[in-house]
This record gives C-alpha cells, structure tokens and sequence, in this order.
C-alpha cells in the first residue's frame, strides 16, 4: 500500500529524513510517534508530494510526485496546522466533495457529530474559523469520503475532550477499510486503534513494532527489559515506570505496564535501543 524506500530529505544541509525505509501494508494501522523534529511531518510531506527527495516513495504503486491527482484521490489527509484558506465553508466542503465525488452530505454529517454546527458557518471565510472548527472541519472533510489511506498529523491537537472521544470512535469505525498512518503526541489515545508503532529519530526509524490484536487495552503485561551494559539514564527511566532490578550489575528489569500505555512505555525504551538487547511485554492472564 505504501512504500518509502531508501528516503532522504534536508533543508539547507540539515538532514531531516536519513535513508528511511519503510512499507506499510493493506488494512495497517500505524501510530507515527517521534520527538518535535523527528522528521515525521516532513515524511507527511513527502508521502503526499509536496516535497522533492531522495529515494522513492509510492502509494499502491503510484508516485504521489508525478502522479499526484491520482494519488490523492487516494487519500483523507488531517494536517497538523490548518491551510490559510478564505474559501466559505460551504465552499470548501462543496468543493472537497466534488474532487472525491462524496456527497457533501456525509461531511456535514461528520462535522455535525464532532459537534460544529455546520449550518451557522456555511457562509463563513475558512480562515475566520476558531482553531478547534477549523479541525473539526478537516476531520469531516477527510472522514467524508471513502478514502483508503487516512493520514493524520497529530489531528486531535486543537480537539476539546468530547470532539477528541468522538473522532477516535470514528477512526474505529473505519479501521477495517483504511489503511492509517497517524502522527500523535498523544500516544495513548492510539494505542487501542493501532496495530503498529513507528518511531522516528533524528530522521531515522528506531521502533518499528507490530502490536498483537488481541492484546487486552484494559488489562496489564509483564514487562522485561534487558542491557549490554549499565546504562544509568536507562535505569531511571525505567525507575519511573517502577520497574525493579534483577541483577547486581543493573543490566535486566521486570515491571507491569498497563495496556493503554504499552506503546509509550515502548517508544521510551527504544530512544535506549544502543544498549538495549531485550524488550518483551507480554499479556498478564486475568
């Protein structure tokens, strides 16, 4: 479904991606995790054209560079910041809705669930919007059409709790049908939705697990981690998830996490992954 193989980008010699290769497959739902200036928005950037690079990227066999119109017809896209747009919305929507051929009704729909009352704002500038309408406002524009790739750079950010508790029960409704790549600070909001977690580092890949489908997000794992070598600022972290030592020489750990915080506790570990020889979480039966 979609492939960055060998995929470097920089900005005025600043190297922001380095070589990344991944594939993500038919059905995937992949939680893009990293530090501000991992690289993650700028691999957005590139799965949907908007930057040259080196190394190749394609979505169901397309290059979202030369064939963009095609490519994006393929996917619901949430940014990060807003477009500075002065289009109505009724505009907006209107024209979304023509280039996806979707109903406008079914983004309106979308919006209205998300709890923007879309009638009031038809006549409005996109651009006039407060931040929290204008997200609702993408979310129901890339939701509303049939979309089977969704790409979301951290798209709850400008959400109040209840819009936040509703998009993701719209995600899950659409988990069976879309591949999704969602970019997200707020890891455990994802966790229950994705079944793979990808680090980025310095514009490198330093995760990339597969989650088990049936492991319980209400439930506990055991936990165990193990070093080549001491590694004090490793302890501490651990420390702080009160995982306790095994060994004289503070090289091996055992804990419990908790289900919704699996993918935090192993997106923590993996910026040890140098001296990390060993990570395992594993279902604690009931």
């Amino acid at each position: 479904m979609i492939r960055f193989n060998n995929v470097s980008k920089s900005f005025r010699r600043a190297h922001i991606l380095d070589g990344i290769q991944l594939e993500v497959g038919l059905g995937e739902r992949v939680a893009l995790i990293g530090s501000n200036g991992a690289g993650k928005t700028t691999l957005i950037r590139c799965l949907l054209g908007e930057y040259t690079h080196d190394g190749e990227v394609l979505i169901q066999g397309r290059n979202p560079r030369l064939q963009r119109t095609e490519v994006l017809g393929l996917i619901g896209f949430v940014p990060q910041l807003p477009p500075p747009l002065k289009m109505p919305v009724g505009q907006l929507i209107d024209f979304s809705a023509a280039l996806c051929n979707t109903p406008a009704v079914r983004m309106h729909e979308i919006a209205i669930r998300l709890g923007l009352d879309i009638a009031s704002i038809l006549a409005r500038p996109f651009n006039k919007l407060s931040g929290g309408m204008k997200q609702k406002l993408l979310i129901a524009i890339a939701l509303g059409r049939d979309a089977k790739v969704l790409v979301m750079d951290e798209p709850a950010a400008n959400l109040d709790p209840q819009a936040r508790k509703i998009f993701f029960e719209l995600l899950e409704e659409r988990a069976q049908s879309a591949t999704m790549l969602i970019s997200s600070h707020r890891i455990n909001e994802v966790s229950a939705l994705v079944n793979r977690v990808v680090e980025l580092d310095l514009g490198k890949v330093v995760l990339d697990e597969s989650i088990a489908e049936n492991v319980s997000m209400t439930g506990m794992l055991s936990g165990r981690v193990v070093a080549r070598q001491p590694e004090p600022a490793l302890a501490k972290a651990l420390e702080q998830w009160n995982f306790r030592v095994l060994d004289a020489q503070v090289t091996q750990w055992e804990g419990e996490v908790a289900g919704p915080d699996r993918l935090r506790f192993l997106g923590m570990v993996s910026r040890y992954v140098a001296v990390v020889s060993h990570v395992s979480l594993t279902e604690i039966n009931p």
